[in-house]
């Protein structure tokens, strides 16, 4: 291969790689711009979000706003959630699984143990307690949970002890559907619930 040739070959990879570059960043900022817009709608801001706006969201890791606002988001956006509690958490989780179709769509908040389990082919994230049982985990009660694809956050550390907040969809793999809860906030908490349920 000669000089002219290889740099050509190294221009077009070049271009290609700017192309994808390119594409990537302007579906993350236009992601980035819908998340702000449904969060100032929240909030009951108007006007939509400037580029400088999306910019300092993307450059400050995803952050959309202050505590307190974020606070208020959650709180707008939470108003109708379904909340489970220690005494009810096996029988209201139950009552989920049984009766999907009147609770896929709905918002939902719940503590316990966070949990990551890698197959062959892929990860999941659960966020459960451990209840009666008698055979390896069937004794685990709580939901898979996952981040939105467009989001870019991190998830904790296996076993430590948070709050997931999210609404209930369902997701289809190998022919079959599965419940979870997709992520709007999941805080690790300082202090650890009741992490055996009856």
């Amino acid at each position: 291969m000669g000089d002219k040739e290889q740099a050509r070959t190294y221009a077009v990879i070049s271009a290609i790689l700017l192309a994808v570059t390119v594409a990537a960043f302007g579906i993350y900022y236009f992601n980035t711009k819908k998340n702000i817009e449904s969060f100032n709608a929240a909030l009951g801001k108007q006007g939509a979000p400037e580029l400088q706006d999306v910019m300092n969201v993307i450059l400050n890791d995803g952050k959309l706003g202050s505590f307190e606002e974020n606070v208020r988001y959650t709180n707008a956006v939470f108003k109708d959630v379904i909340e489970i509690k220690d005494k009810m958490f096996i029988q209201q989780i139950n009552d989920i699984y049984l009766n999907q179709d009147d609770y896929v769509g709905k918002p939902v908040k719940f503590e316990g143990i966070f949990k990551e389990e890698d197959t062959l082919h892929n990860r999941y994230y659960y966020v459960l307690r451990y209840g009666p049982g008698c055979c390896g985990n069937d004794g685990n009660v709580g939901f898979e949970v996952a981040w939105n694809k467009s989001a870019s956050k991190k998830y904790p550390k296996d076993d430590d002890w948070v709050e997931a907040a999210g609404t209930l969809k369902v997701y289809e793999e190998d022919g079959y559907p599965y419940l979870y809860v997709e992520l709007s906030s999941l805080r690790v908490m300082e202090t650890r619930g009741v992490e055996y349920v009856r």
